[in-house]
């Protein structure tokens, strides 16, 4: 079992949202994305957790694809083996970083999010769990990131592209700014008439 402290869960379209607490580099799922670099080269944060997690062969994968391909641009996903994690695969999205807002950032963020859950689609995976993308070290305000993560997710989810989407989120203060969102974001879609029949639980 992860450890992981649920915030909420809420059934969208034909699958389910989920926010918690937890340990990314030890989920369960079909992927985890990891909030990389555009060399995927490994880092701090997230990243570095994963890389460490996932063994000595995740950083030569990544270095395959920049090879072949060159370095991603933000908003850009791919995909690799998860390798030694409990997810089968990592899907690596580069993220914007935080430049005042007015540089494209919410664009690229949400393009960073709907990206990986696009390749989750083409690659037949279900279930695919998200760090808070650019909250860290690229300095995106997280109650200006959650708003545009969980409606990529919902988004997503209602186009039946995965089955489950759960972020994985360090710390309470980050877990109440996500749970805020979700909030707003379930009270706007009952005002436009977009219900799922179910309320997030704490």
């Amino acid at each position: 079992m992860d450890a992981l402290s649920l915030m909420i869960d809420a059934p969208v379209g034909p699958g389910r949202l989920l926010v918690t607490t937890g340990d990314l580099a030890a989920t369960e799922a079909d992927a985890v994305v990891n909030a990389a670099n555009a060399e995927l080269r490994g880092g701090g944060g997230v990243d570095g957790a994963l890389h460490r997690a996932a063994g000595p062969q995740l950083l030569p994968a990544g270095r395959a694809i920049v090879a072949a391909r060159g370095p991603l641009s933000a908003g850009e996903a791919v995909i690799t083996p998860g390798f030694n994690l409990r997810a089968r695969h990592v899907i690596h999205a580069v993220g914007p970083i935080w430049r005042g807002g007015m540089q494209g950032e919410p664009m690229v963020l949400a393009a960073a999010h709907a990206n990986s859950l696009r390749l989750a689609a083409e690659h037949g995976l279900a279930r695919v769990a998200f760090p808070a993308i650019s909250c860290g070290s690229y300095g995106y305000p997280p109650e200006l990131a959650a708003p545009i993560a969980l409606a990529e997710a919902v988004r997503g989810l209602r186009a039946g592209l995965v089955r489950e989407v759960r972020f994985v989120l360090h710390g309470q203060a980050m877990l109440t700014v996500w749970r805020a969102a979700f909030q707003r974001l379930a009270a706007q879609a009952t005002d436009a008439g977009h219900t799922d029949g179910g309320q997030p639980r704490a």
